[in-house]
C-alpha cells in the first residue's frame, strides 16, 4: 500500500487533504482513482488508513478508516554524522540510513573531504538528500522524515553532539573487538547515539583526538577496511539489531 506524509494540521476529524507535489504523484503518476485506499503518516508518529475520495483543485482529499500509533521507529534516537563523500555516494548513505532507522543525518566537512561545497552548492545538495530521505522514510514505513541537516564543519557536528547520550567513532586503530563490544553492550534503548564517519580518506588523526575529547568512543568495525559509504551502515545495523523492539 502506498504510504504518504502530511502535517498534523493536515489531519482532520475524518478527512486528511494532501497538498503540494504528492497530489501530482497520486493523481498522474501512481494513477489512484477515487476508491483506492493508502496510508498516511503525520510525522509524530501516527497513522491512518484512508480511502481516496476526491482530487479537488490543487490537493486530494481521503476518507480516514482507521488510525494508530506508527510502531516501526527504533528506541534510540540514533544520529549519523557523515564525512563528505565523493560524487553521489551520499545520496546512498541517506537512503539506506533512513531504512536502518536514523533519525538525522549531518554531512561533515573534515579536512580529507575531497568534495568542497560553497553555501549555494550545498543548499541544492541537502535539499537533493532530503527528498531521498522522505522517500527511503516512505518506503520503509517509517513514523517520520529523518532530517538532513546543512553541512557543517568538523567541530561544529562535535558541538551538535555535546547533548547526545553516547557518541561512537570508528577507528582504524581503534583497540580490539573485545573493547567494542564492551561499548556496545552498554547502549540501552531510550539513549540518543552519535555516529561519526568520516570521508574516503577517513579522519586525521588529530580529528579523532578531538573527538575523544569531546567524549567519543572509538571503536572498530574488524580486521578490514570499509568504504565510507559502508561504515555507517555496518554501525547502523548493529544498532538496530541491538536496539529494536521485539515483534
Amino acid at each position: 500500500m502506498q504510504r504518504f506524509f502530511v502535517t498534523p494540521d493536515q489531519v482532520g476529524e475524518d478527512k486528511i487533504r494532501i497538498q503540494g507535489s504528492d497530489v501530482n504523484h497520486m493523481k498522474n503518476v501512481l494513477r489512484m482513482r477515487p476508491g483506492e485506499e493508502v496510508m498516511v503518516s503525520d510525522g509524530n508518529n501516527r497513522q491512518y488508513r484512508c480511502r481516496v475520495e476526491d482530487y479537488p483543485e490543487g490537493e486530494a482529499v481521503l476518507a480516514i478508516l482507521e488510525a494508530g500509533l506508527v510502531d516501526t521507529e527504533l528506541p534510540s534516537r540514533i544520529y549519523l554524522f557523515q564525512g563528505l563523500p565523493k560524487q553521489e555516494k551520499m545520496e546512498l548513505i541517506v537512503q539506506k540510513a533512513v531504512e536502518l532507522g536514523v533519525c538525522q543525518v549531518i554531512p561533515v566537512q573534515t579536512r580529507r573531504c575531497v568534495v568542497k561545497l560553497d553555501a549555494k552548492k550545498a543548499a541544492k545538495k541537502v535539499q537533493r538528500w532530503q527528498q531521498i530521505a522522505e522517500s527511503a522514510a516512505k518506503q520503509a514505513g517509517r513514523g517520520y522524515i529523518p532530517v538532513v541537516s546543512e553541512v557543517m564543519t568538523f567541530q561544529e557536528a562535535l558541538a551538535f553532539s555535546e547533548t547526545l547520550d553516547i557518541r561512537l567513532i570508528p577507528y582504524e586503530l581503534a583497540d580490539g573487538m573485545d573493547g567494542t563490544r564492551k561499548i556496545l553492550d552498554g547502549i540501552r534503548p531510550g539513549q540518543s547515539v552519535g555516529i561519526f564517519i568520516g570521508p574516503e580518506g577517513g579522519f586525521e588523526k588529530e580529528e579523532v583526538g578531538r573527538a575523544v575529547e569531546a567524549g567519543a568512543l572509538p571503536i572498530t568495525l574488524g580486521k578490514r577496511i570499509l568504504r565510507t559509504e559502508t561504515a555507517g551502515i555496518a554501525v547502523l545495523s548493529i544498532l538496530m539489531y541491538r536496539l529494536e523492539k521485539p515483534f
